[in-house]
């Protein structure tokens, strides 16, 4: 199954060495810029950066040596962050859970993790068999969502996101939810205000909570983030028989394995 990806997650392209290369440039400009405080306040001496660039010249492999090292650094954090994860969903499922909403099953053994952007269209496709598996296997998997609203591509994915945790607050978020996919191509602030009416919910403290959903969701995108996530819909589930990220195609599979 396809995923949406927003520009974020879009740096891994052929143009990396480039990247890589001046990215290392504007790195020692900086620390050369750092060392000369006097000149940092007007502008970098001509013939002082002449002679850093013609060192880069003459030594690219040591430079882009150095930023390949920083960049195995990060892979390693995000290695660890991922064990990190997948070691809570094990131990303590209710830190990953935190407030987030659920659906199926408390006494499941089988947790999914959904991280989902009501803008992409990917994840309404994910949505749609989400549902039949709830459905098909109601005591054998939780469900949790996780805001991801990839903001660069989707103008609506931020706001349906904040209109759906201000449902939340009253009970009604997986209504919402199900609402804002079924009308994805009419998304905006109209249709959030018509869902919430439809839903009988409180308009004003619904109007009110749409002002204070920017920390929760700001969580989601910052675990997101930790866990390099590479674009929605993604997955991370933990099962009797299976723990870390899935595909959607392979998640039937496992419900039917597990005990």
């Amino acid at each position: 199954m396809s995923f949406c990806r927003g520009k974020f997650f879009d740096c891994f392209n052929p143009l990396i060495e480039y990247v890589r290369t001046w990215t290392a440039i504007s790195l020692l400009c900086l620390v050369v810029t750092w060392s000369f405080p006097a000149q940092a306040a007007s502008r970098i001496d001509p013939q002082l950066e002449q002679q850093v660039l013609q060192i880069i010249r003459e030594h690219p492999d040591a430079i882009i040596e150095s930023v390949q090292t920083y960049q195995q650094q990060q892979q390693q954090k995000v290695k660890q962050e991922q064990q990190g994860f997948l070691q809570d969903l094990k131990t303590n499922p209710q830190t990953v859970i935190g407030e987030s909403p659920t659906t199926g099953s408390t006494k499941s053994k089988t947790l999914l993790i959904e991280f989902s952007d009501f803008q992409c269209p990917y994840c309404d496709e994910a949505h749609k068999i989400l549902k039949g598996l709830l459905a098909k296997y109601p005591d054998k998997i939780r469900l949790v969502y996780k805001n991801l609203p990839l903001t660069s591509i989707h103008a609506e994915a931020l706001p349906a996101a904040t209109a759906a945790w201000a449902a939340h607050q009253q009970g009604k978020f997986w209504e919402y939810h199900d609402a804002l996919f079924t009308n994805q191509k009419q998304l905006g602030q109209a249709l959030y205000l018509d869902i919430a009416k439809k839903l009988n919910l409180d308009l004003g403290k619904f109007k009110r909570d749409l002002t204070l959903a920017s920390s929760a969701i700001k969580k989601d995108i910052q675990l997101a983030e930790k866990l390099a996530v590479s674009g929605t819909p993604f997955f991370v589930i933990n099962s009797p028989t299976v723990s870390g990220v899935v595909q959607l195609a392979d998640i039937e599979s496992i419900l039917t394995g597990a005990k």
